[in-house]
């Protein structure tokens, strides 16, 4: 079982990571475009913000935090904007600060909770080193999304793993996002850490195996790189037709990434 205390360290290593990246930035950079359409650097700061937020509450307050998900719509898009949008007006100043204090509050309400218990989530409830592995699938994501529109390079180490296993716990997201039942077939993982390890997942004699180098499952399941630019292999039918659909978050997959869109 995944150490609690472990994966929160590594959720707020991660947080500092982004924060480094935008903290002394230029007002002008703020508002670049990045990859997400329509979405600025600012627009990735505050949907950090305000997912941040949420989790907290949700791991603080499990009541208060069923009253606001009984009071979002249908539309997935609309929910998001609706969370994010009030941070827009905001300085850049203060935006920072509500992201530092979101994490923090975030990391210490998840701390809190028993391992051996669940929090209430959008989906369904999580224990609360999965809540956490799946907030830092929406730092490398997001935090992609910035350094990409920031031409910075990032650095990854094996912390790593903790979203490598959610990527692996939620396998199935990218059928369901598209209406998709999922296959049968037993899938086998087996992702090289940057450090070198080897991180094996499922049964070794699976017909369905998908390899390669951690930074690069990390960034196919987030769709922040078309597999075709990753040093991501699949064996069998249903694993190369996974490479086309993966996602390790649920709601609408979204157009993704272009062939070769980073090539420069």
């Amino acid at each position: 079982m995944t150490d609690l205390q472990d994966v929160i360290a590594a959720l707020v290593a991660d947080g500092d990571d982004i924060d480094r990246l935008v903290a002394n930035i230029s007002d002008a950079a703020w508002s670049l475009p990045t990859p997400a359409p329509g979405w600025t650097v600012k627009h990735q700061i505050a949907h950090l913000i305000a997912t941040f937020k949420i989790a907290g509450l949700a791991a603080r307050d499990p009541k208060a935090f069923g009253a606001l998900a009984a009071r979002l719509s249908d539309d997935f898009d609309a929910n998001v904007h609706a969370t994010l949008n009030p941070y827009l007006s905001e300085p850049t100043v203060a935006l920072l600060e509500k992201f530092r204090y979101e994490r923090a509050a975030a990391a210490d309400a998840l701390a809190q909770v028993p391992a051996d218990q669940v929090v209430p989530w959008l989906v369904r409830p999580l224990p609360p080193a999965v809540l956490a592995s799946a907030g830092m699938m929406e730092l490398f994501g997001h935090g992609q999304d910035i350094a990409d529109a920031l031409g910075a390079r990032r650095t990854h180490t094996d912390r790593l793993a903790y979203l490598v296993g959610f990527g692996v716990r939620t396998w199935e997201f990218g059928y369901l996002a598209r209406d998709l039942t999922p296959p049968d077939a037993e899938f086998r993982f087996e992702i090289t850490a940057p450090s070198g390890r080897l991180w094996t997942y499922g049964p070794e004699l699976a017909g369905q195996k998908v390899t390669g180098p951690a930074v690069d499952f990390c960034l196919l399941v987030t769709r922040r790189r078309h597999h075709l630019d990753l040093a991501i292999t699949a064996t069998g039918p249903e694993a190369r037709y996974w490479l086309e659909i993966a996602q390790a978050y649920r709601g609408p997959a979204g157009e993704g990434r272009a062939p070769s869109q980073f090539a420069a």
